[in-house]
């Protein structure tokens, strides 16, 4: 379900990145900084397709720290609110942990953004604090607070198994 993104997928990236919907709270980065995420072994950026065409796309970040952590810096999904959202994040989830060794998993969020939010709380995902006013958003014209939430090895070793298929 999670493939190895290729520059033949930036298209898809920056199509979603430039959504209206997503513009306030992704960033859509030209493919020179794409192809960088490629090149680099301490990152990986990933397409999801559950059905065998691309529903989503993610950026694992930081991989390789001797601390185990790994920033989920950037994902977003092809159709959004379209309850797709929990099993994307929990194959990302298990892909961090499982696959990329993981000993904890963090990302950020906008305060803005309150379906991300409840979708990374219902993940698992711990709000671990709030920088205000942090983060400038071209998009809104001005800051915005930044969530910051993680999720430890150990919670996610605690979480109910995905059903099969899913």
């Amino acid at each position: 379900m999670l493939r190895p993104a290729t520059a033949a997928d930036f298209g898809f990236i920056h199509e979603l990145a430039r959504r209206p919907d997503y513009a306030p709270f992704i960033t859509d980065e030209c493919d020179a900084a794409l192809a960088g995420y490629l090149a680099d072994a301490s990152a990986r950026l990933l397409i999801w397709e559950p059905d065998g065409k691309p529903a989503g796309f993610a950026l694992f970040c930081e991989l390789g720290e001797p601390s185990g952590r790994v920033e989920l810096r950037r994902l977003a999904l092809a159709t959004a609110g379209g309850g797709q959202g929990q099993s994307f994040l929990r194959v990302l989830v298990d892909h961090a942990f499982g696959t990329l060794g993981a000993a904890r998993l963090w990302l950020d969020a906008s305060s803005e953004n309150p379906r991300a939010l409840r979708t990374y709380e219902r993940a698992g995902f711990a709000l671990e604090g709030r920088l205000r006013q942090h983060w400038f958003r071209p998009a809104l014209g001005r800051c915005v607070d930044l969530m910051l939430f993680g999720m430890l090895r150990s919670d996610w070793e605690a979480l109910e198994p995905l059903p099969a298929g899913a």
